[in-house]
């Protein structure tokens, strides 16, 4: 465990928490997360998931104005379901991807599992892309990466933050039976 950590993980629950009950503030507590795992991860040699960090800061501000600014005459973003191309380009996108990171880290550097890291990493890439977008579907492939990851942190000692994923991986349960109520509120509104 690294003095990081612990600091990581109560920013990691807090922000997934808050987008569970779809609050604003989910975004901004997703930034210092995922900084303070940039350094974590660099540390660890996961370079995949340290890259995707970066990603998600940039997604974290794309998602916290598109969460306020995105609805209909730029009100607020309601949940819905992820369009069909979306559906079919996402996963295409995330093997290829995955693949070729995975590809690239074998080669070239010293990282730790590079194609279990570069796999968890596209799925993610794919699942913030559908959370910033408020789509419903998202908690289902955070479920299925969560469990991933779970394995991979222990698997690399770091416990406090397979635990963190274990408690996402409950949030993302839950995630879906609220914004799946929500979906329906708006659908009958």
């Amino acid at each position: 465990m690294t003095a990081l950590e612990p600091i990581a993980v109560v920013f990691g629950i807090v922000s997934v928490y808050l987008s569970v009950k779809e609050k604003i503030w989910s975004w901004p507590t997703a930034i210092v997360n995922v900084l303070l795992y940039f350094l974590i991860f660099r540390e660890q040699r996961l370079y995949a998931d340290m890259g995707l960090q970066l990603f998600y800061a940039g997604i974290s501000a794309y998602g916290w104005y598109h969460w306020l600014f995105g609805g209909a005459q730029h009100t607020r973003l309601k949940v819905s379901r992820t369009p069909r191309m979306e559906r079919l380009l996402l996963p295409v996108l995330g093997v290829t991807f995955a693949l070729t990171l995975g590809t690239l880290l074998s080669r070239y550097t010293d990282a730790a599992l590079p194609y279990v890291d570069s796999t968890l990493t596209a799925g993610s890439l794919c699942a913030q892309w559908m959370m910033s977008r408020k789509y419903l579907e998202n908690w289902s492939l955070w479920v299925v990466l969560d469990v991933g990851y779970v394995a991979l942190f222990m698997s690399r000692g770091l416990h406090l933050t397979a635990f963190l994923y274990t408690v996402f991986l409950v949030l993302a349960a839950r995630g879906h039976v609220e914004w799946s109520r929500s979906w329906r509120v708006a659908q009958v509104a």
